[in-house]
């Protein structure tokens, strides 16, 4: 009986020559020198920023006064104040308050309606109707904003109409104005949740529709059955970011109102410019700020929870 000879593979010390891993990883980073101006541009201009802003908001810094000539560092003086000032929370209340009329009920569901309806109209109506929304979405804020005042105040277009019909005048900048501006939010940023949901109608497939119209389905049953649980993830991803944006809206507001009358449309954008600027409080008005970003946060976190488990992947 012959008998083979056992070969050991060859081993490879540890104390000599470069591993594989460390060549690798060598190469790695030499590929990503030219990175590295774009991350110090980032870390300059995007984080630094924001480290700064925290750090104001632990401070007494203003523009004019004590804070302005010697910044002191106060701990959590300015959040205690927001939290018991009257005027922050009648700010965190309308904030809310806008943005459920406005983002989580009448773009979301303006845009929902307008999606579904350009789906079954013909290609002209599709044009005018889109052309009219969006024209509405590219104004500038400061644009859009006069063109409602216009129509809103005592001696604007809704009360010429409301006069033609036999209904008294309104003048809703005065008597409702977080409503006023709520409106004007809905007319200006629905074209986003219409291009959202007919991005996401035109990937549901038709035969699925057609299935259901043979099982006896019809069209509501069809629409809560099919069309809102094929567009859950749209639906997450898209009251997240009108909800995100109806927060900070700002300019809108402020030529529309200024906030009042007597704070009844101030909401945190507009107490956060108020406290920084008109009284120059930069340290509360950044704390407020941040407070801003906090329930933008909450917002996203309650939202992301809506999406489907594949989608979080």
């Amino acid at each position: 009986m012959s008998t083979g000879t056992t070969q050991d593979a060859p081993t490879v010390g540890h104390g000599g020559g470069s591993t594989p891993g460390k060549l690798g990883n060598g190469l790695t980073m030499l590929r990503s020198v030219p990175m590295w101006p774009a991350f110090a541009l980032l870390i300059l201009f995007l984080l630094g920023p924001i480290l700064y802003s925290v750090y104001l908001a632990f401070t007494d810094s203003a523009i004019r006064g004590a804070g302005a000539a010697e910044t002191s560092f106060v701990g959590f003086d300015n959040f205690i104040e927001a939290f018991t000032d009257p005027g922050f929370w009648n700010s965190v209340g309308l904030t809310l308050v806008f943005t459920v009329i406005s983002a989580v009920i009448g773009q979301n569901l303006m845009g929902m309606i307008l999606a579904l309806l350009m789906e079954r109209a013909n290609r002209v109506v599709t044009f005018l109707m889109t052309s009219v929304v969006i024209a509405a979405w590219i104004l500038p804020e400061v644009v859009a904003g006069y063109l409602l005042y216009t129509f809103f105040t005592a001696e604007g277009s809704l009360n010429g109409i409301l006069t033609a019909v036999g209904i008294p005048p309104q003048n809703l900048l005065v008597s409702l104005p977080i409503l006023a501006v709520a409106f004007a939010n809905i007319w200006r940023g629905t074209a986003f949740s219409m291009l959202v949901y007919s991005a996401a109608l035109s990937a549901v497939p038709g035969d699925i529709y057609e299935s259901a119209a043979l099982d006896g389905a019809g069209p509501m049953r069809r629409f809560w059955s099919i069309t809102v649980p094929m567009l859950r993830p749209a639906i997450a991803t898209n009251l997240m970011l009108i909800t995100l944006q109806t927060l900070s809206v700002f300019g809108l507001i402020f030529i529309m109102t200024g906030g009042g009358p007597a704070q009844r449309s101030q909401t945190l954008p507009l107490y956060m410019y108020e406290q920084a600027f008109s009284y120059g409080q930069l340290g509360y008005g950044t704390a407020v700020a941040l407070l801003l970003l906090l329930i933008g946060a909450a917002a996203s976190l309650v939202y992301l929870r809506l999406l489907p488990e594949e989608e979080k992947r």
